[in-house]
């Protein structure tokens, strides 16, 4: 595989592929190329900020109670909501003792921008509490949710706490509260890409070296923003994808191309004297590695459509989008810079390896080595060890986050604590309960419930403006993201609710925030078996079809599913049971999906990687012993470099004030920690070992039915 010349091509020889043309073009107009990427990027992230987002969270659940009870008030309410805040007070004294202060404070608030009314709690029912030291009041807003400008939300917080005094408590709660409360956020991917080079210029030496891998990713993360913001007015992309996005891309953008110019650097110290040959050759064999590993990705994210989940469909799209981008840019953006500044790499590379005395890989091949000398030693305890950590996973509890997540310094959940103390702990989060049929079975409906031993109140049933429905608030005496509310509300849809309506002849749901959670967990367990067998089968084949081997990817599957184990199960640890002084609390519904479809797809990079390497010199030399130990030893310190950023970018994201982000950083970072150093490094070399030849057994009916992709040259 070479690069296109104008040199004619002999008869027979095989015609460049895509990979040749693409990347070929890039070396050879390398300017041209840098300069097509500089204005790429500027004419999309122009024209994202004259165009603006539209990003917009589709948390549908079709087939659901808590989606059927959303849709009944959409048609018998069709006239859109506005948003509101809840300014809540506490006074040790007593609120009557401050009730001027509390009208006054009230009377500045409806001056507020955007305010449409104000209620008052001395006359508003059921918004003070019974020892009438705490109350709330609901601040009417004349716009949606997503129009109320940040800013405003900050000035309506700023301005009713203008008002507190010892003793007397002012808090603002609410879903804006708590967005308005939140950082802008940057500092998590700063942190990240400054770890990222620290450890790039520790690995090769040189600064211009390890800027490439970082500008590489950069550009390509860079121009899926922008396009992602535009993508936003045709699809429906959740506004949490930006972030989600940033974490993937510039994780895998700076793996990508670390791999290739790794193999670049190793050609060049090999003894290639002619840079451009070495270039070719790093694409011919990582660069196909790096496009293999991308479609694995693409391939697991994609499998999230199988969920059929509309919040998880944007999210896909979006990070699918950022991992084509990164393999575009590998192949096209740093052929052109390696050509741009070759000369000087080429004299950083061989002078820091000059400095080093010991065998580039000795130590890995001496590991490989040890390894293979007792391989069931490490093998055994390394799954253990694996599974230890994955058993946590086993009683992971799905949620949606709340204010009753959020820092406990912030004012959404300081009026969040307020609540519950003055309202009890379910006031937080009532469960909807609608009935569908006449008065008669809504009055019933609100007795049956009252009645319930796990709900402390219920208000009267509210009718809808056409008379055909009611709703029932009911707050259980439990908080909303404890276990024993969603065992509320299974016994109510189990139990108490077919009861009545066999006695009424009405309809009832549930609905509410918890209700949504349990039905989106259900939801993800009922179709995770599709969404796992997709995934893992595409990624067997395509591994299968690489490498010619039944083994080798049933081995990959297994180990790759036992390390995303380990990381939901490290997640479950920390947020769930809340070590380490994490808040507890639920694991975000949508996370654990999300990281199996990343995770998977990251795992196949290192698989790929080495295994490929493996493959490579075991064709050469058919002795597959030395073919592991020196796979290792040509890999093992750019696997474990790859995931020493991949771990900081990842783990930057734990300074990050949103929870969800947080999971996603830590999840992500366990899993590339444990896949890149106990299973790449010490797995997969005892299991390769245990296989012997039989790794790259395949059965002739099998081989010629499975198409041939080649990583190697031939």
């Amino acid at each position: 595989m070479t690069v296109d010349t104008p040199v004619r091509r002999s008869p027979g020889t095989k015609p460049p592929g895509l990979l040749h043309r693409v990347s070929g073009w890039a070396m050879r107009h390398a300017g041209l190329a840098l300069l097509l990427w500089v204005l790429v990027l500027a004419a999309v992230t122009a024209a994202s900020t004259v165009v603006g987002a539209n990003y917009k969270n589709d948390n549908s659940l079709p087939g659901t109670d808590s989606q059927r009870v959303t849709d009944i008030f959409q048609a018998h309410q069709p006239k859109g909501d506005t948003a509101s805040v809840q300014l809540v007070v506490r006074a040790d004294g007593g609120l009557d003792t401050d009730k001027s202060r509390m009208a006054s404070m009230l009377a500045v608030v409806r001056t507020l921008p955007h305010v449409a009314s104000v209620a008052d709690p001395f006359t508003a029912p059921g918004s003070m509490s019974t020892d009438r030291r705490t109350a709330y009041s609901t601040v009417s807003l004349d716009v949606a949710q997503a129009d109320m400008p940040v800013e405003d939300v900050r000035t309506i917080i700023h301005r009713a706490q203008d008002f507190a005094a010892p003793g007397f408590q002012v808090e603002v709660g609410g879903d804006l509260a708590r967005k308005a409360a939140d950082s802008s956020g940057g500092a998590s991917e700063g942190a990240g890409i400054l770890a990222a080079l620290v450890i790039l210029v520790f690995l090769f030496g040189s600064l211009l070296a390890a800027t490439l891998p970082l500008l590489t990713a950069v550009f390509a993360v860079g121009s899926t923003v922008g396009l992602l913001m535009l993508a936003s007015h045709l699809f429906t992309v959740p506004d949490y994808t930006t972030p989600v996005m940033m974490l993937v891309g510039l994780g895998v953008g700076i793996d990508y191309a670390l791999l290739i110019f790794s193999r670049y650097r190793h050609e060049l110290l090999k003894g290639q004297t002619d840079r451009e040959t070495a270039a070719i050759v790093a694409l011919d064999t990582a660069g196909r590695s790096v496009l293999f590993a991308g479609c694995t990705v693409v391939i697991a994210l994609l499998g999230l459509l199988a969920l059929g989940l509309g919040s998880l469909q944007g999210v896909a799209l979006g990070v699918t989008l950022t991992v084509l981008m990164t393999m575009l840019a590998a192949v096209t953006l740093l052929p052109a810079l390696l050509t741009l500044f070759g000369k000087r790499i080429e004299r950083s590379v061989r002078k820091h390896a000059a400095k080093q005395r010991r065998t580039p890989g000795e130590g890995w091949r001496k590991l490989a080595g040890l390894v293979q000398r007792g391989p069931w030693v490490p093998l055994l305890l390394g799954i253990v060890a694996l599974v230890a950590l994955s058993l946590p996973a086993l009683n992971m509890r799905l949620g949606f986050a709340d204010a009753g997540t959020d820092d406990p310094a912030k004012t959404s959940r300081k009026a969040y604590d307020l609540l519950a103390d003055g309202f009890g702990p379910g006031f937080n989060g009532p469960l909807v309960v609608v009935s569908e049929g006449d008065r008669t079975a809504a009055q019933a409906l609100g007795q049956t419930l009252a009645a319930d031993p796990g709900i402390a109140a219920v208000t009267p049933p509210q009718l809808t403006p056409d008379g055909k429905v009611a709703t029932v608030l009911a707050f259980p005496k439990s908080a909303p993201q404890d276990a024993a509310t969603s065992d509320l509300v299974q016994r109510l849809r189990d139990d108490t609710l077919p009861k009545l309506e066999s006695e009424t002849r009405a309809t009832y749901l549930v609905g509410g925030a918890t209700a949504a959670a349990d039905d989106f967990a259900g939801a993800v367990s009922k179709r995770l078996p599709i969404f796992v067998l997709v995934v893992v089968g595409l990624s067997a084949l395509l591994l299968m079809a690489v490498f010619r081997s039944v083994l080798i990817p049933l081995k990959a599957a297994v180990l790759n599913l036992l390390s995303i184990g380990a990381s939901l199960g490290m997640i479950t640890l920390v947020f769930q049971q809340g070590w380490f002084g994490a808040q507890a609390g639920p694991i975000e519904a949508f996370v654990p999906v999300m990281i199996f479809a990343i995770v998977f797809g990251l795992s196949m990079d290192y698989e790929v990687f080495l295994v490929s390497r493996i493959h490579e010199e075991w064709r050469r030399t058919k002795d597959a012993r030395a073919a592991v130990r020196e796979g290792l030893a040509t890999t093992g310190s750019v696997i474990t470099a790859a995931a020493a950023i991949m771990i900081v970018v990842f783990g930057a994201f734990l300074l990050s004030p949103d929870r969800m982000l947080k999971q996603f950083g830590l999840g992500l970072a366990t899993a590339v920690l444990l896949d890149a150093l106990l299973i790449r490094c010490i797995i997969v070399p005892a299991v390769l070992r245990l296989m012997g030849n039989r790794a790259w057994w395949l059965p002739r009916w099998l081989d010629r039915m499975l198409p041939r992709i080649a990583l190697e040259k031939d």
